[in-house]
């Protein structure tokens, strides 16, 4: 398998040759890491969440949008499908990496975590990169400083100037297009916790409506947790069957049914508070190969009218 820390870099050369086009802007840290601005001071737009959303499954997943409805107005969905799914979502595109300094707080996603290789994944998997380039995205409200480039200098054993940090609030529409991409990434990471094997999984595809933008985060974060757990719809192919499938969706319809920043504030917005259950698609239909069909949970179009204020 070739290195996917390599195929990201591809990709996020495109980026920087195309960041007018884009909305977005590349620079370089004291420190020799480039950060690329996809939606902190910049706007970015969905073309630009698109490739960004390419960068964090490291080319492995195609991503698009497609016109949709939610509760009977016009709304883009975003579409993600892979072949790769194990390597894709959950050795790439997971948030997995947390950057908390004393003045920058952040998320880190993206294949800069196969070079670390620490989390459950990558030892299951046995998957573990090696390359002399790396690029993490990082969800955050700031830009990142040179102690947060070294700090990933440090963990991938590289040099900062090896280091590429394209980075976007989440409210942004860059932050909207990349989390309505995780419906088929939060269905994988839900079955791993669940026991089921990601080698079996053989094809994932998802989509998502895109939320509408806030720049108050807190709002943006409920927003589109939402969009996924309300409107996100997942198919999976697979290879064997399971007693547990139905861990693949998101519990809020069932516990909650109220839009996340309701959820988050009753937990004083403490995510420790928070069952994890409820992070994952509304629906998702399970083709066993030679074997059953499951289609379990359902999308829930009047909490996202509430939470998107139709």
């Amino acid at each position: 398998m070739d290195s996917i820390n390599r195929m990201a870099i591809e990709l996020v050369d495109e980026a920087l040759d195309f960041a007018g086009e884009l909305g977005i802007e590349g620079y370089e840290l004291d420190s020799g890491t480039t950060v690329i601005d996809f939606g902190v001071d910049a706007d970015g737009g969905v073309e630009a969440g698109m490739l960004l959303t390419e960068i964090q499954t490291a080319g492995l997943a195609t991503v698009q949008t497609r016109m949709g409805e939610v509760a009977g107005t016009p709304r883009q969905y975003v579409e993600l499908s892979t072949d790769r799914p194990a390597l894709a979502l959950l050795c790439s595109q997971k948030g997995g990496w947390e950057l908390v300094f004393d003045d920058f707080d952040g998320l880190g996603s993206g294949p800069a975590r196969a070079l670390v290789g620490e989390e459950e994944e990558f030892h299951h998997l046995g998957y573990y990169d090696e390359f002399d380039l790396t690029v993490l995205a990082v969800e955050s409200i700031e830009l990142p400083t040179d102690e947060v480039a070294e700090h990933v200098a440090d963990m991938t054993d590289l040099e900062p100037s090896a280091v590429f940090l394209p980075t976007y609030a989440t409210g942004s529409v860059v932050g909207s297009v990349t989390s309505s991409a995780r419906a088929p990434e939060l269905a994988m990471f839900n079955l791993f916790e669940a026991g089921y094997d990601p080698n079996n999984v053989i094809s994932v595809s998802g989509s998502a409506p895109l939320a509408p933008v806030s720049y108050d985060e807190s709002v943006a974060m409920g927003r589109t947790n939402d969009a996924v757990a309300y409107g996100g719809r997942v198919h999976m192919t697979v290879h064997e069957d399971f007693d547990d499938f139905d861990s693949a969706i998101s519990t809020a319809g069932e516990e909650y049914g109220v839009p996340f920043e309701q959820v988050f504030e009753d937990a004083d917005w403490d995510f420790n508070e928070v069952d994890p259950g409820i992070f994952g698609p509304a629906q998702v239909t399970i083709d066993v190969v030679n074997g059953p069909t499951y289609t379990l949970g359902e999308t829930d179009e009047d909490v996202l009218a509430e939470s998107f204020g139709l």
